[in-house]
């Protein structure tokens, strides 16, 4: 997926998780996009899960959003 954003990979990584998978099928069964009291909610093709995004888990697009977020010079820890 080189090329694409990350919220782009954040939207298509939902196939690839069991879990979003049935909650998706059961959405749109039911014609909603809020699920579960807002546990879950779909915004524009995207997951939350409880307000915060869902990640789906694919342990590189997770250690992408951690690189890019938390290897920062500032935030970055400096190999210490």
């Amino acid at each position: 997926m080189k090329g694409v954003n990350l919220l782009e990979k954040v939207r298509w990584s939902k196939v690839k998780d069991n879990k979003v998978i049935k909650v998706v099928e059961k959405m749109k069964w039911t014609g909603v996009k809020i699920l579960k009291d807002e546990e879950w909610r779909e915004v524009d093709s995207v997951m939350y899960k409880e307000r915060k995004m869902y990640v789906s888990k694919d342990n590189i697009l997770r250690a992408e959003i951690i690189r890019l977020h938390y290897d920062t010079p500032v935030e970055g820890h400096g190999g210490q």
